[in-house]
């Protein structure tokens, strides 16, 4: 029911938490300028740049409602998605030719780590795979891509060897055959993530790679007998 304050510079805080007012609204307005004694350039953000990243957490966030409003010129963009990353695969493919209408999607808890995973085929050959952990985008991958790549294959290799295709046709896919044309999201939270490098790009948890790829394997063994 309150309004609390707290402001920030230099990397700490400038004064403890003050309440300056009453609200029945719940939420987190943030306030940023730059320093410039740090920085040379200062009205130099790039509002896309900070518009796609927003957009990003709404998604991997679902009924989050983010707000973003430039002061210098008034533009404003709200991002609200009740479908999460659902919503992130048909964003992806928005200009693209989809192979299955809706996404596949699928999640699950093991250990502390949760997994989101999201993907959709589309008429092109790239793979076009997306990773977060704790809503960090991690663009080299790390165990969490691994075991959902090993599922993938495992799992559509083993729907193609049943009695649904004929033995005269049968032949073992690898996994470029099954990520092709793959437009993909995964998406985990993990307690204690241990990033490989310094920019956290890629997660090295050898744990993660089993848990997802369990997940994985249920939840897409499941999708495949019912579809």
């Amino acid at each position: 029911g309150k309004i609390h304050m707290q402001s920030y510079s230099f990397g700490d805080k400038e004064k403890e938490i003050e309440t300056i007012g009453d609200t029945t609204r719940t939420g987190t307005k943030i306030t940023f300028k730059p320093d410039t004694t740090i920085f040379t350039e200062t009205q130099e953000y790039k509002y896309d740049i900070i518009q796609n990243r927003l957009r990003e957490l709404a998604f991997l966030n679902k009924n989050v409602k983010i707000v973003l409003h430039d002061e210098r010129n008034g533009a404003e963009d709200e991002f609200h998605y009740e479908g999460g990353i659902s919503q992130f695969v048909e964003y992806l493919n928005r200009n693209r030719t989809p192979v299955n209408p809706e996404p596949i999607c699928f999640e699950g808890e093991k250990d502390d780590v949760q997994v989101e995973v999201c993907f959709q085929y589309y008429t092109g050959y790239t793979e076009r795979l997306y990773s977060f952990v704790n809503n960090i985008h991690t663009k080299e991958g790390g165990t969490h891509v691994t075991g959902f790549r090993g599922a993938l294959t495992k799992c559509i290799n083993r729907y193609a060897t049943d009695d649904i295709i004929p033995k005269h046709m049968k032949e073992k896919m690898g996994g470029d055959d099954v990520r092709e044309g793959i437009t993909c999201v995964v998406s985990v939270r993990v307690p204690n993530p241990q990033f490989e490098g310094q920019t956290k790009t890629k997660l090295g948890n050898s744990e993660v790679r089993t848990i997802v790829e369990s997940i994985c394997n249920e939840k897409l063994g499941l999708y495949l007998e019912q579809n």
